[in-house]
């Protein structure tokens, strides 16, 4: 296998067994409790200066009993898709790497970063993957790529290495300390609009002008 840019391999498999079988269970009792952030995005407040996660806006795919798990959305790597095929010994098929080939890789958190993840438009039967809602899915299976890679695959979509993770009540806390502003996720602006936009289109779903937010705004 291929060393990726990272200086690990990027085998883009499945999340470790005890993760993988966390996905999709315990959001009743997150909503019992009064709080699910599932298909929410995460908008870092201007005052963070965490060299993480300052300046981003993370999409949630899960949040449960057992914590929450999201993908960063606007902070790409060097990385490209064409880079990427070549580490795991994927070909593109023939017009699709002028198509595909030069999008970037996001820097998606700092857990796991040495493997893939991929949300995109539902569609396909893939071997570890999780329906977040009717317009987004989430797949840690490389047999996404290769849908892709042999001209098929979902339409739209967003690969990243590592996710963000958030342990019991630790965004919850995040939040309540204004780290945070949180909005419903907007399909459009996490698959559409060019990465330098995401964060200030993701503001103005709140309703609020990106010039107008003061550093010690609160939370939505």
């Amino acid at each position: 296998m291929k060393k990726s840019k990272v200086g690990k391999t990027l085998p883009m498999p499945a999340l470790p067994q005890q993760q993988e079988n966390e996905l999709g269970h315990g959001t009743a009792s997150a909503t019992r409790a009064g709080l699910n952030l599932a298909n929410h995005f995460l908008i870092a407040m201007p005052s963070m200066q965490d060299p993480i996660f300052g300046g981003t806006v993370v999409y949630i795919c899960e949040h449960n009993d057992k914590g929450v798990l999201g993908v960063v959305i606007n902070k790409p790597t060097d990385m490209t898709m064409d880079v990427l095929f070549d580490r795991i010994d994927l070909k593109l098929a023939d017009g699709l790497k002028s198509r595909v080939g030069s999008e970037p890789i996001m820097f998606g958190g700092p857990v796991q970063d040495d493997r893939g993840f991929v949300l995109h438009s539902p569609g396909g039967r893939y071997s570890s993957s999780l329906s977040v809602t009717d317009e987004v899915a989430f797949t840690t299976s490389i047999d996404v790529l290769e849908a892709v890679a042999a001209g098929g695959g979902p339409q739209r979509m967003l690969v990243s290495i590592g996710y963000a993770g958030w342990s019991p009540g630790q965004l919850e806390e995040e939040i309540a300390r204004n780290g945070w502003l949180t909005v419903g996720a907007n399909a459009h602006v996490l698959f559409d609009l060019p990465i330098e936009e995401r964060y200030n289109a993701a503001i103005k779903l709140l309703g609020i002008d990106p010039l107008m937010l003061a550093s010690e705004a609160g939370h939505a």
